[in-house]
């Protein structure tokens, strides 16, 4: 079963906790001090905010897969509708760690593909490249557009 992913680069961490909490009729799954995330089966979302230093609004969305299996069909569809694909093995980011794969839509969305392995204690040390399916070689934790430092998972 598939996840949808999105993560929200905030402002104000505490007010937008207190936002999407209600919103959702949730608490947080996961709670940090730049980093909050809630795991929601209805509807059926990984949804995720930080505040990191990155513009407000949608950094980027998501699929998050079950298996590496299942991360390699979504990059085939990928590479399928024509467009680049960026491989990460064990990225650490978003206080996990996790295979991802990266490609941007043809309007320039970032999209993130990713199957978690475990946690990690820290944030990571992955940050934002501009545009990782278009510069693999530079790639971090989340492709999002410049300047966005956070990560998803």
């Amino acid at each position: 079963m598939q996840r949808l992913h999105v993560h929200v680069a905030v402002s104000d961490l505490e007010m937008s906790i207190a936002f999407y909490s209600t919103l959702f009729g949730a608490e947080p799954t996961v709670l940090k001090p730049d980093y909050a995330k809630w795991m929601l089966d209805d509807p059926r979302v990984n949804f995720a905010i930080s505040e990191r230093g990155a513009a407000a609004g949608v950094d980027h969305l998501g699929i998050q897969v079950e298996s590496d299996e299942d991360l390699a069909a979504v990059s085939r569809r990928l590479s399928a509708a024509g467009e680049r694909v960026a491989e990460q093995h064990q990225a650490a980011c978003c206080y996990a760690r996790s295979n991802k794969a990266w490609a941007e839509d043809p309007d320039g969305v970032s999209w993130e593909t990713f199957h978690t392995t475990g946690p990690l204690a820290g944030f990571g040390a992955d940050t934002a490249a501009k545009a990782v399916a278009k510069a693999p070689a530079e790639a971090g934790c989340c492709g999002g557009g410049a300047g966005k430092s956070s990560c998803c998972g």
